[in-house]
């Protein structure tokens, strides 16, 4: 059982990782979707998910992904971004892709308000010598949308079946 737990800890450590990467660098690196990835594929046996949830997990994953890479190709999403929302979907599963899809947006909406704001006033000294801090005040730099996705999945990822059936 203790297994279960520490597998289960992954996701949570993981996204959180990519949200400071993507505030920090304004990058998501692909080893974190990759080891989501592969994290997924360990704990969803162990954890007693049937094959049939197993393969509508996957078929969520990659189509989300598909979406991603239109959003990519179309220029409203970065690559790193499409593969960490295919990753936290693969995870979370089809029966939390609306919940985490609203998620998303509402904490999406939240961070590029914050951001506008932020971008509109004159950052506080301390801050003037952190590279990442003037970066982020940069009206001509993105949106580490990172933190959004990140957010999302933390906040719906103890709602989960499979979570539950574990933890309790």
């Amino acid at each position: 059982m203790s297994l279960e737990y520490a597998l289960l800890l992954i996701f949570p450590g993981l996204m959180a990782f990519a949200a400071m990467m993507d505030l920090f660098t304004m990058t998501i690196p692909n080893r974190i979707s990759i080891l989501l990835v592969a994290a997924f594929l360990l704990v969803a046996p162990v954890t007693g998910m049937g094959w049939e949830q197993f393969f509508i997990h996957l078929a969520t994953g990659f189509a989300v992904l598909a979406l991603g890479i239109v959003l990519f190709a179309l220029g409203l999403l970065g690559g790193g971004d499409a593969k960490l929302l295919a990753a936290a979907s693969l995870w979370l599963g089809l029966e939390n892709l609306l919940q985490y899809g609203v998620m998303v947006a509402v904490m999406g909406g939240l961070l590029s308000i914050v951001l506008l704001a932020y971008r509109g006033i004159l950052p506080p000294s301390w801050l003037l010598s952190q590279s990442w801090a003037m970066r982020l005040h940069n009206k001509k730099e993105g949106i580490p949308y990172g933190l959004a996705l990140a957010g999302a999945a933390l906040w719906v990822f103890p709602t989960t079946g499979w979570f539950n059936a574990v933890a309790v």
